[in-house]
């Protein structure tokens, strides 16, 4: 009798404690789940921070469709809808011109960038020669000073190299902002890719240049892709170097569309139509690297 009592006291004591434990565990919050409050301001704050990031683009867009008075009152937007600004900059001006010249130096210098990028970084991530860390910090260093700086030395270079108002030399003064940066980058993304596939390379009598390039750089798409975005962006907005190194017909867009602003007055709708246009292509590569853009920003700054 004392036994069963004992045992029917512990039972009861036992469910009063799993049912307890059960409240608890339903008034528990996890550590991913938010309250509603929380969860509404959120959003409200990621609503707010998109609108602030899009509303200069849109801005300048919808001002673009108006007349040239629309920076001034943009209800006259509404009122006088129209692509006539694009087909100024497009028909009557030099902009076809300045786009093209962008359009090479900005493909020059990604295709140049990234190919001395990734061998810069390779060879310094597998290889073991004198000066090999130095060489990277060499490259860290030169980040650091302003392009203000280097003008002077650059056109001096370029003058004795007779490469002035060229597109070739503007590409070299290109390369050297962004293959410092990019073969730092690259460099810390191929260690994350295993030696073994290296030494494969040479059991299959691959040289050194071919295990690098066949099985070494198909691996390194996304370090690549963030490159190649990186050099073009570079090349496509710079406007400092191009102004002082290019003259007219050689002349880039960041420079030429200064060209619509006088010195009493401006034209605020081919300039903004231009900076639609001015978009569009780094826009478009932004969306055919984009997927491998966080891969490679990630993978590139775990290992140094």
């Amino acid at each position: 009798m004392s036994a069963t009592t004992h045992g029917g006291s512990a039972g009861r004591r036992t469910a009063r404690t799993a049912r307890t434990g059960t409240a608890a565990g339903a008034r528990t919050r996890g550590r991913n789940e938010r309250s509603v409050g929380a969860s509404v301001a959120l959003h409200a704050t990621l609503l707010v921070a998109s609108a602030i990031a899009v509303f200069p683009v849109l801005w300048i867009v919808f001002i673009s469709l108006g007349p040239s008075t629309a920076w001034q009152q943009p209800h006259e937007v509404v009122d006088h809808l129209g692509l006539g600004n694009y087909r100024f900059v497009l028909l009557h001006s030099h902009f076809p011109r300045w786009f093209l010249n962008s359009v090479i130096v900005a493909a020059a210098t990604t295709v140049l960038g990234v190919l001395v990028a990734a061998s810069a970084g390779y060879a310094v991530s597998r290889m073991r020669f004198p000066g090999h860390r130095p060489l990277m910090w060499t490259f860290l260093v030169t980040q650091m000073f302003p392009m203000a700086v280097l003008i002077v030395p650059l056109y001096n270079l370029l003058v004795q190299l007779n490469l002035l108002d060229t597109y070739i030399g503007l590409v070299l003064v290109y390369c050297t902002i962004s293959v410092p940066f990019c073969a730092w980058m690259l460099k810390g993304y191929f260690d994350t890719i295993p030696r073994e596939i290296d030494e494969a390379g040479r059991v299959d009598g691959l040289t050194p240049f071919g295990t690098f390039w066949r099985l070494v750089m198909p691996l390194a798409k996304p370090g690549l892709a963030v490159t190649a975005f990186y050099s073009f962006l570079t090349a496509w907005g710079e406007v400092a170097y191009s102004n002082q190194f290019m003259r007219d017909p050689h002349t880039t867009l960041a420079v030429g569309i200064r060209t619509f602003a006088a010195d009493q007055r401006a034209d605020w709708g081919s300039m903004t139509a231009a900076s639609v246009v001015i978009a569009i292509p780094a826009a478009i590569v932004f969306m055919l690297v984009q997927k491998h853009l966080v891969t490679g920003l990630t993978a590139g700054g775990t290992k140094g």
